[in-house]
Parts: structure tokens; C-alpha cells; sequence
């Protein structure tokens, strides 16, 4: 008995061990699970807590997304806003902003002395005209010498610069009963020139006096004859006045020449040029001076049949000389012809002598007397010829165009041919006796 008690007491502790180890390993276990679930649970607050923060990403991202796709439409607004402003723009003159940035096209000088009534008229015709292409032709006015007239009026225009010569050095003419406004207008000329051209730097510079108008396509005709006077050499410079420019002999606003003669009376000359005249400028008389063979050498001048300018200076230094004959009854063009869209290549010089041959070919020739009367019995142009510089005179006299010759050349002649218009548009060619060889008609 008392041995069957120890082995139920034994078992008994056998199994309290075993259920404590049991308890222990399910203590062990529980607890493993617990830090599972632990881990378990954190990692699930994690997951949540990324989840929350890229789902807070998604919406910012779709919050930028929403604001670029608005930003977008306002740019998309404000680019076709921008479209219609500039083609507003453009329809108001945008080429005016553009030009900011392009060589001007020539100095346009007035030169003035004591006029200012004059000045005051050649300046607003010339405004007229230029404001629109103010920056292709920049407007100074030139005064020689200090009258307070023409100075006051020159300076309250604020569209143009304002240039005065003052020169109080002695003139001295060469000749007795010679008048020194000649001479000193030949200084102010050269002064002026020389700061257009050195000082101020322009590649080409048109020259008007203080009473002179303007035609209507005045800056477009000189626009178009640049590109000329650059590239043919054998052009010396370019003028708007045609001295035959009276009402009665002119018909084509269209028609160009060139002459031998040099018309001035606003013209147009390059830097390249100058370089060569301002050295040898002459004491006076300039205009004649250019005249001169030795000075021109064989280079011509592109004139228009209509002038694109006026001259209404009765009062001047020449004290009127032909103008109730020659100046007064000049026609100044009023059709604003498109320059731009005209080939002007028939001018260069190994075209236009063909082209003019051409048209003296065509005339019908007339001879004998009472010429002005057969001219005016034919329909078509008409030639005639004459033998020498008083017989050209005679035949001139007889039309009422100019009879001038200067160093052999009658006004306005081409290879000694003078052509204008008599009463209708039919023209007469005044021709040489050696004309027709030199543009060889046989």
C-alpha cells in the first residue's frame, strides 16, 4: 500500500511538470502570437498610414493636374488674345516696328538759309508724306547761317533735327560783279553733306531747298531707285525734277530716263559718291559744277517725265530766273504709283540703251520747216533731228522747252536725244546729228 501511494505521488508530480511545461510552452506560445499580432497590427498601421499618404498624393496630384489643365485653357486664351493683338497690330502698321531695326533708306536734308515762310511750306508738304516712313527717311533741316525766323521755325517741328553752318569766314569771288550767295551756298552744301554722310554715318542722303513740295510717291519712287544707284555704277545719283516737267509736255507718271544732264532740284546721292565729290567740292556754283564732263565722267542720272517735286521759290537767289517761263508751270505727280511692284531693271546700263534706241527707232522722223506743226499732224512719237547746239536752240524755242546746254549736253538729253511730250501723248525726240550712231540706230 504504502508503495502504491508513492507511484500515484510520483505520476503526480510527473504530470504537474508536464502541465507546467504545457502552461509555459502555451504562455511561450501566446506570447509569440501576441507579438505577431503586434507586428501585425503595426504593420497594418503602417500600410494604412502609406496608403492614406499616397492616396493624399493621388489628390495633390490631381489638384495640379486640375490647375495645369486651367492654367492651360488661360494660356490657350491669352495666345489667341495675343494672335488678334498682333494681327491688330499689323493692320494698324506693325512694319513701323519692324523698320526699328532696318538701315534707313537715305537722310532727307532741307537746306535753308533766311526763308521761313518757305521752310515752313516745304516742311509740311514733306511731312505729309514722311511721317508714315519716318524712320526709313530721317528729316533734318540745314540752315546756314543765324536767322532767327528760320531757326525758331525749324526747331518747333519735333519731328525732325535741326543742323545750322555758321560760317563767318570772308568770301572772296573769282570773278568781278560774282554774287556771294553762290559761294557760300556751295560751303553750306559741302558742310552739310560731309555731316551727313561722316558724322551722322548714312549710306545715301536726298537733298531738297526750302521751297520745294513733295508728290505723293515721292519716298516710294527713291525707295525703289536705291537698289539702282547701289549696284550700277554708271548711275551718279537720282532725281525727282525733269527740267521739260511743264504741264504741256509730260503725260506718264510711270516713265523713267536717264540723262546725261544732271537735274538736281531733289536728288539723291550715295556715300561712295560723296567720298569722291566732297575732296574737289567747288567755291561755288556746284549744280553747273556736276554738270562738267570731267567731273560727272560719263555717268548718267534716272529722271522721272513727271516731277515729284514743285519748286515755288520765286524769291531766291536767283532772283526768279525762268521761273514764270520754266518753274511755275511744272506739273508735280499726284498718282501715288506703286514703285515697289515695277521693274525698274530696263534703267540698268546694259539694258537701257536698247530700250531707249528703241523708242527713237519707232518715231516717225520729220524735217524741214514748220516742224512743231508737223509734230503736232502726227499721231505717233516723232524725231527730229538737228545739226548743232544753235540749231537745237532754234527747234527748243520754237516748243517752248528748255534751250540750256551745259558742257555740250542740252537739259535733260540722253546721248544728245532730248525727249518730252508735245500737247498729247505722243512723243518728240530732239536727236543729235550723232545720236542715232551712238545708240546705234542705222
Amino acid at each position: 500500500m504504502p508503495k502504491f501511494l508513492c507511484d500515484v505521488r510520483v505520476l503526480l508530480v510527473v504530470a504537474a511538470i508536464a502541465f507546467i511545461y504545457l502552461q509555459l510552452r502555451l504562455f511561450a506560445t501566446q506570447s509569440e502570437y501576441a507579438e505577431r499580432i503586434a507586428a501585425a497590427v503595426e504593420a497594418e498601421n503602417f500600410c494604412t498610414s502609406q496608403m492614406r499618404s499616397l492616396i493624399d498624393q493621388i489628390s495633390m496630384q490631381q489638384g495640379r493636374i486640375v490647375a495645369l489643365e486651367e492654367q492651360k485653357k488661360l494660356q490657350d486664351l491669352e495666345c489667341g488674345q495675343l494672335r488678334t493683338l498682333v494681327q491688330e497690330l499689323e493692320r494698324k502698321g506693325l512694319q513701323r516696328l519692324i523698320d526699328k531695326v532696318q538701315e534707313p533708306v537715305a537722310a532727307v536734308v532741307i537746306m535753308a538759309c533766311n526763308r521761313a515762310d518757305y521752310l515752313e511750306r516745304t516742311i509740311k508738304s514733306v511731312l505729309k508724306y514722311q511721317s508714315s516712313v519716318a524712320l526709313k527717311y530721317p528729316l533734318f533741316v540745314s540752315q546756314d547761317g543765324a536767322d532767327p525766323s528760320v531757326r525758331s521755325k525749324a526747331l518747333s517741328y519735333d519731328q525732325l533735327a535741326y543742323m545750322q553752318h555758321l560760317d563767318n569766314e570772308p568770301v572772296k569771288t573769282e570773278r568781278p560783279g560774282e554774287l556771294i550767295a553762290y559761294y557760300k551756298i556751295a560751303r553750306h552744301y559741302k558742310w552739310a553733306l560731309d555731316e551727313l554722310f561722316y558724322k551722322n554715318n548714312f549710306s545715301r542722303v536726298i537733298i531738297l531747298e526750302d521751297d520745294m513740295e513733295i508728290a505723293p510717291d515721292f519716298f516710294d519712287y527713291f525707295e525703289a531707285a536705291a537698289a539702282l544707284l547701289d549696284n550700277d555704277k554708271s548711275i551718279m545719283a537720282v532725281s525727282s525734277w525733269n527740267d521739260n516737267g511743264q504741264k504741256q509736255f509730260v503725260h506718264d507718271p510711270y516713265t523713267l530716263y536717264r540723262s546725261d544732264f544732271f537735274p538736281g532740284l531733289g536728288w539723291m546721292l550715295s556715300k561712295s559718291i560723296w567720298d569722291e565729290l566732297s575732296p574737289k567740292w567747288p567755291k561755288a556754283y556746284w549744280d553747273d559744277w556736276l554738270r562738267l564732263k570731267e567731273n560727272h565722267k560719263g555717268r548718267q542720272f534716272i529722271r522721272p517725265e513727271v516731277c515729284r517735286t514743285y519748286n515755288f521759290g520765286e524769291h531766291g537767289s536767283s532772283f526768279g530766273q525762268f521761273f514764270k517761263q520754266y518753274l511755275e508751270p511744272i506739273k508735280l505727280n499726284d498718282v501715288r504709283v506703286d514703285w515697289k511692284s515695277i521693274d525698274l531693271s530696263f534703267l540698268r546700263e546694259d539694258k537701257y540703251p536698247r530700250h531707249f534706241a528703241d523708242m527713237v527707232k519707232n518715231a516717225k522722223p520729220v524735217y524741214g520747216a514748220d516742224v512743231v506743226l508737223k509734230a503736232y499732224n502726227i499721231d505717233g512719237d516723232v524725231r527730229i533731228q538737228y545739226r548743232d547746239q544753235a540749231d537745237f536752240e532754234r527747234i527748243a524755242r520754237q516748243f517752248g522747252i528748255f534751250e540750256e546746254w551745259k558742257d555740250g549736253i542740252p537739259r535733260t538729253a540722253y546721248k544728245g536725244v532730248v525727249v518730252f511730250r508735245y500737247q498729247t501723248p505722243r512723243r518728240i525726240f530732239l536727236v543729235a546729228s550723232d545720236s542715232l550712231r551712238w545708240l546705234g540706230i542705222d
